[in-house]
């Protein structure tokens, strides 16, 4: 009897961890996806011939801020590389706006504007793991990740991919209830007419 019940349970957690590996397969592949999209927005936003007609087709102010952000963010890259790559992104050190301000390449605002674009993605997030070195802007080792920093990092990742999920949850009911009200619609446009032929 015990064996069975330990052969039922060790199947569930069998099942729990290739759950969670598909879990983790499933971000791995959202994450590459907006990695994806955000290095075609990041190209249009360099390409200089498009950067007028990017301008002008981008209406809206989220869209437009976002790509301000991804051309800070690139400013930083081309200055900084050895500090700042989507490739390679590692725990930057604390203080190192100051650094940066002080090294005048950069404005201020797109300074501060590019670090809280980059700090904020995703892969910035998963670099930060206990013990991890963080990189000046010399690209040498300047401190490390504490438990707590790290802690902090899962914490507003995971944050982020619920957000991400009530996002695509809430898109999905909206598309149903489109979906049925255009279905309704139809119906009510084919009794109408069956109505009026008689």
């Amino acid at each position: 009897m015990n064996t069975i019940f330990e052969k039922v349970l060790n199947e569930a957690e069998q099942a729990v961890l290739r759950t969670e590996q598909l879990l983790r397969e499933c971000e791995q592949m959202l994450d590459q996806a907006e990695y994806k999209q955000q290095q075609v927005e990041r190209k249009k936003v360099s390409d200089p011939v498009n950067t007028a007609a990017t301008d002008a087709s981008v209406a809206s102010k989220p869209n437009k801020n976002r790509a301000a952000n991804m051309a800070a963010v690139q400013l930083l890259m081309d200055a900084y590389p050895e500090v700042f790559s989507r490739e390679n992104v590692r725990p930057l050190k604390i203080g190192i706006q100051e650094d940066l301000v002080a090294d005048d390449k950069v404005s201020r605002t797109k300074i501060k504007r590019a670090l809280a674009s980059y700090v904020r993605s995703p892969q910035y997030l998963r670099s930060f793991k206990e013990g991890a070195e963080r990189i000046g802007l010399d690209g040498q080792p300047a401190g490390q990740v504490s438990a707590e920093e790290a802690e902090h990092a899962r914490n507003k990742l995971q944050a982020m991919q619920d957000a991400r999920r009530e996002r695509l949850k809430e898109q999905a009911r909206e598309n149903r209830q489109k979906e049925k009200q255009e279905r309704l619609s139809n119906k009510l446009d084919q009794l109408l007419s069956l109505n009026n032929r008689k």
